[in-house]
């Protein structure tokens, strides 16, 4: 009797033990506030709080005034903050909670046809993003060797790329010029005659009618059909501008990982070191090269190899990255950082455009890194014949301007001459017109002359004639 009695007491003693013990482990952890003390700028400064790099957190300063902001940095027993939104009415002691969770992108097949914000909300007055993924906003590093090599032409539209500046499925590509000579008109032009199962758009600091004007004008209604435009224009705050390039990044990989082929474009790359170049600054980095830090360097990679192709059974994405070159300067440190990180670069000249030649694609100075891989002998000798010609024509521009130059002194000069109108017209397209790869080819072979005809029969190419 007595050892019956005992074994109850005793199974209701583990049964207490193990609720005590659940309870423990359900508990909601502590969360230790902080209290703001300082605001310089941008810059949130706050004490007793406990939060990681990278971790959300919550300002409030009354019950109807709050918002957002990231842990960017720390220093002692202070914490350095970098808010999403709007920072007017803050004041000080404002409660600063750690909500324990850092900043993931929302992603979905619903976000197919909708303009959205740089933390995911809609700007189109479409009613909410029907979102059914989150994934981390800094994606997670691929293994480069589960990578698929570049094997496959990507039909561009615009005959002077495919002809010359060849570009691979799954090839990062970076558009460099100063402003005012074409990198969002060419970047439409390629957004229109690229056949892709889904368009990323990331406006990133540029300016806002630029938004409208893309949906509208350039994308249309059919093709925001199969697009996401990601907006973050000037205005907003420059963690959120970061934000931006990271969650179009995230969606385009989200698509890539179902098997798709997306075209990734990002106006611009320079917009987005930027803001990594304010933050960075804000918080104490030193200033590096040309008043960058670091920092901004680093995150270039990290961001632009995000894109390219998958795995096995995977899809790809193709980054087309536009470089803003202040002052048309070509070894600006942002410009020289990205033509590192790139498979290619299509540098546009002002002296060109200027001159009324659109695209203004300055051909000496572009290149593609993976044309060798994936387009065929006789392509490649009739496009560098081409830059030969080309180039021997602008090194000697200014003798044949002063009538320096006699006839039958030099054949391959004579040649170049003789030919060079037909080259810059080759270069030259209208805005509004299509040429396809394999037309692109066969116009190149035509122009040349070329005793070995130059087609491109046996070329894989994606994306075909529209």
């Amino acid at each position: 009797m007595q050892t019956a009695t005992k074994e109850r007491h005793s199974r209701r003693w583990q049964q207490y033990l193990s609720s005590r013990h659940q309870c423990v482990k359900e508990r909601e952890p502590f969360i230790v506030e902080g209290r703001l003390i300082r605001m310089v700028g941008l810059t949130l400064e706050a004490v007793g709080c406990q939060a990681p790099v990278g971790g959300r957190c919550i300002i409030q300063s009354s019950a109807n005034h709050v918002i957002e902001a990231e842990v960017v940095g720390f220093s002692g027993d202070r914490t350095y903050l970098m808010p999403t939104g709007d920072i007017r009415g803050l004041l000080p002691n404002s409660r600063v909670i750690p909500t324990g969770q850092i900043y993931d992108a929302a992603v979905g097949d619903g976000m197919l046809g909708r303009v959205i914000s740089g933390v995911g909300k809609p700007l189109d007055g479409r009613g909410p993003v029907n979102a059914t993924h989150r994934v981390p906003l800094n994606g997670v590093a691929k293994n480069p060797l589960e990578r698929q090599p570049i094997r496959d032409v990507l039909d561009v539209g615009v005959r002077a790329i495919n002809g010359l500046l060849t570009v691979g499925r799954g090839q990062r590509l970076g558009l460099f010029a100063g402003s005012g000579v074409g990198k969002s008109v060419l970047l439409g032009m390629m957004t229109r005659y690229t056949n892709a199962d889904v368009v990323v758009v990331a406006l990133v600091g540029e300016r806002g009618r630029e938004v409208k004007e893309f949906v509208e004008d350039t994308l249309g209604e059919e093709g925001l059909a199969r697009s996401v435009v990601v907006a973050t224009p000037a205005d907003d705050p420059p963690l959120l501008r970061l934000h931006g390039a990271m969650l179009a990044t995230s969606i385009a990989e989200h698509f890539r990982d179902q098997g798709k082929h997306v075209l990734l474009l990002m106006d611009s790359l320079t917009r987005f070191a930027q803001a990594q170049r304010e933050i960075a600054l804000a918080i104490g980095e030193p200033p590096a090269t040309k008043g960058y830090p670091p920092s901004a360097f680093a995150k270039l990679p990290a961001l632009v190899e995000r894109a390219g192709n998958g795995g096995v059974n995977g899809g790809s994405i193709t980054g087309l990255y536009t470089v803003l070159a202040e002052g048309d300067d070509q070894q600006d440190p942002i410009v020289d950082a990205a033509r590192a990180i790139l498979d290619g670069h299509i540098v546009l000249s002002r002296k060109m455009a200027d001159s009324g030649c659109f695209p203004a694609i300055d051909i000496e100075a572009s290149i593609s890194r993976t044309k060798k891989q994936i387009t065929h002998a006789p392509h490649q000798s009739a496009a560098r014949r081409f830059r030969e010609l080309y180039s021997t024509y602008q090194h000697n521009r200014d003798l044949i301007s002063v009538g320096a130059y006699t006839a039958g002194a030099d054949p391959g000069l004579d040649q170049a001459v003789s030919i060079y109108p037909r080259l810059v017209n080759y270069l030259k397209q209208d805005i509004d017109s299509h040429v396809s790869f394999n037309d692109s080819v066969q116009q190149l072979g035509n122009l040349l002359v070329s005793p070995t005809p130059v087609t491109a029969p046996q070329t894989t190419v994606s994306g075909g004639d529209r």
